[in-house]
């Protein structure tokens, strides 16, 4: 009955449910306006993840970590006045940095960390020998695996927000 079925779905061109949907929103991060910038209010965004190809199914760095796409899509960012957008990749406690590169509407890179934030700023100009960003954040986005921290930031340990080390 299994293989009936299973040619019956091959025959008709159909496929099964959940094999040509849209990624999960796990490989999804928002992108929210910092306010710092008026160009960009009104923007909205997120970077889409997805698994860097391979022969073997997944891809993984050699020291076993999973390689990520990254896709980062904006809309409704305005010109800015003087300068240019720039996207970044982080490490959640900003110690190591990745430069995308400038962004019109989307820009693509890659990742091997788990836990990271997308980084959007402005820049005077686009350097591309420049390692780290100077300008004002103008969007931020966390990875779901970042919303995963420990409790030590809440009730009676609170000291600070943890939005402060960008956790939502």
């Amino acid at each position: 009955m299994t293989t009936f079925l299973a040619l019956a779905i091959l025959l008709s061109g159909a496929a099964p449910a959940g094999l040509c949907e849209a990624p999960p929103e796990y490989y999804k991060i928002d992108l929210v306006p910092t306010r710092r910038v008026p160009a960009a209010r009104q923007a909205t965004g997120a970077a889409h993840l997805t698994y860097t190809e391979s022969p073997f199914g997944i891809s993984v760095s050699p020291a076993g970590h999973y390689r990520y796409d990254v896709e980062v899509v904006v809309e409704n960012l305005r010109p800015a006045p003087a300068g240019v957008y720039v996207a970044w990749l982080s490490t959640p406690n900003l110690k190591e940095v990745v430069r995308l590169g400038p962004l019109t509407d989307a820009i693509r890179g890659r990742t091997e960390w788990n836990k990271f934030l997308v980084i959007i700023t402005l820049e005077s100009s686009a350097r591309a020998n420049q390692s780290r960003w100077q300008g004002p954040v103008v969007m931020r986005g966390l990875s779901r695996s970042g919303l995963m921290h420990t409790m030590a930031g809440h009730g009676p340990y609170e000291q600070e927000p943890c939005t402060v080390y960008g956790y939502y």
